[in-house]
């Protein structure tokens, strides 16, 4: 259990280079969480209906770094 930790804390999340429609913060999330990309966009739809999500978009463009390769 000890490697499982590591392996996560050793992992980065990154914009998505390859799956992006605005700027690949829902690709990287979903990425990440090794989930599908749209059921991350619906999510962020949702949010974006109470205006929480367009703001968190916004937060995460921003502080989320590019990918290194």
């Amino acid at each position: 259990m000890f490697r499982m930790e590591e392996k996560i804390m050793s992992k980065k999340m990154y914009k998505s280079k390859n799956d992006k429609m605005i700027c690949g913060v829902c690709g990287g999330i979903a990425e990440y969480f090794g989930i599908d990309a749209t059921i991350v966009r619906l999510i962020f739809a949702f949010l974006g209906l109470v205006s929480v999500g367009v703001i968190f978009y916004i937060i995460a463009a921003i502080v989320m770094p590019n990918p290194e390769y």
